[in-house]
């Protein structure tokens, strides 16, 4: 049963975040003026964040000051991680493990969010867990379900989805929720995602998000050709978006593109996500591959 409510003014702002829906999210949130001081701060939350998603850390280390709210701040210190380089992701940590240590605003709903996150790049998905267990809003309830499915701990994530189906089963989140659980489960599920996907795309519109979400449904399901026109789609409608790039990648070697393609897509995914965590681990197996052809070279 969905949680009943007064009208959210921010809801298509918050929705358009969480279906990447970036660009709407940032234009309406400019326009919202007529909003109270509080719904000012979360629109503010979401507009910074979008622009993080988009990659414009400047904007947002440039336009939140010192004197902010702590809920902007989380902000701050989520740009500055993303846009470090490897040392200074490592000082954003600690600062961030410096200040969890400390007694928290329990008001400030941002930080478990913005922590769990940070320690979700990190591959340290028990110091999210341990952040998101302090709230119980639907987002932090939809991070700790993809916690538990990065820890192959699908029981708990079933859990997890039970919860927040009790508590809005028709919110965004929780819908993407399912989808989540669907594709790891395979088999007869992924038909499952794919609807969930399709009418979240048909009721606002078809992000790369949710697109790829398709895409991933139906390349599970073996169906290459109809996975590469929605990921045709997604590319056209962002052509850095990294999901997108990396499912073209594995889309190739399934259709047996030739090696320039899958090249010259690893090229533009190192030029804009070196970071990414697919792009780390396909370089390394780079340099085991050079190492062991070294290896067993004739001399």
């Amino acid at each position: 049963m969905s949680a009943q409510s007064q009208p959210d003014p921010l809801f298509d702002i918050r929705n358009a975040f969480y279906i990447g829906n970036y660009q709407y999210c940032i234009t309406e949130a400019q326009k919202g003026k007529n909003v109270s001081p509080e719904h000012k701060l979360e629109k503010d939350v979401f507009l910074y964040r979008a622009y993080i998603v988009q990659r414009k850390y400047g904007v947002v280390l440039d336009e939140i000051r010192s004197m902010a709210p702590d809920e902007l701040q989380c902000i701050r210190m989520l740009a500055d991680y993303l846009s470090g380089d490897m040392a200074r992701k490592d000082q954003v940590v600690k600062q961030l493990d410096q200040k969890l240590s400390k007694s928290l605003d329990v008001n400030n709903v941002i930080l478990p969010v913005v922590a769990a996150t940070i320690y979700y790049h990190e591959q340290n998905y028990e110091a999210a867990l341990r952040v998101l267990h302090q709230n119980d809003s639907l987002e932090c309830a939809a991070l700790t379900l993809q916690c538990y499915l990065k820890l192959d701990r699908l029981d708990l994530a079933r859990k997890e989805l039970k919860r927040m189906q009790e508590k809005d089963d028709d919110a965004t989140l929780t819908q993407l929720a399912q989808a989540w659980v669907n594709l790891y489960l395979g088999g007869e599920k992924l038909q499952e995602a794919f609807y969930i996907y399709q009418e979240l795309a048909e009721k606002n519109t078809a992000t790369p998000l949710l697109l790829n979400g398709q895409a991933t449904a139906y390349i599970a399901q073996g169906k290459y050709e109809e996975a590469e026109a929605l990921l045709q789609e997604a590319i056209e409608k962002d052509s850095n978006h990294v999901e997108t790039l990396i499912n073209l990648v594995v889309l190739s070697q399934h259709l047996g593109k030739s090696p320039e393609v899958t090249s010259r897509l690893l090229s533009q995914l190192r030029d804009t996500n070196n970071s990414h965590p697919f792009v780390k681990e396909y370089q390394s197996k780079e340099q085991e591959f050079d190492r062991l052809a070294r290896q067993y070279a004739p001399a």
